[in-house]
């Protein structure tokens, strides 16, 4: 158990790096762009793919964040990430990142989903 709260803490770390990694001019514009989908992806607390549906609810935290991460930390230069790494680490137990800008979006995701189900579903049923 102790592994997979250390490896999560590790995970909430690199993800925060990568977020103070954006700001900073060093890092290719593609890198920026990339890294605040995944950022805003993984500090939102909405999640596209809702917990509450067995086992797909999980993939996105379990194999999707963590892939963007790795995508995201091999595209930002190593001397940049060290740096954000360090500057991560000494900030981490002050800050608790959100992305409220993600969860609006996902809400709006699933609620222009459920309008065009309303839609689709209102056209099959017969008159």
């Amino acid at each position: 158990m102790q592994t997979w709260k250390r490896r999560v803490r590790q995970l909430k770390k690199e993800t925060y790096a990568i977020y103070i990694a954006c700001k900073d001019p060093r890092v290719p514009w593609y890198a920026r762009v990339f890294a605040g989908f995944v950022v805003a992806y993984a500090l939102s607390p909405i999640d596209l793919i809702p917990d509450v549906i067995p086992i797909l609810g999980y993939v996105d935290d379990l194999v999707l964040v963590p892939l963007g991460i790795i995508l995201v930390i091999k595209m930002i230069p190593p001397t940049v990430l060290t740096e954000c790494r360090e500057k991560a680490e000494a900030t981490m137990n002050e800050v608790k990142p959100t992305s409220w800008i993600a969860a609006v979006v996902i809400a709006v995701i699933w609620l222009l989903l459920g309008f065009f189900a309303v839609a689709w579903v209102g056209r099959r049923l017969p008159k």
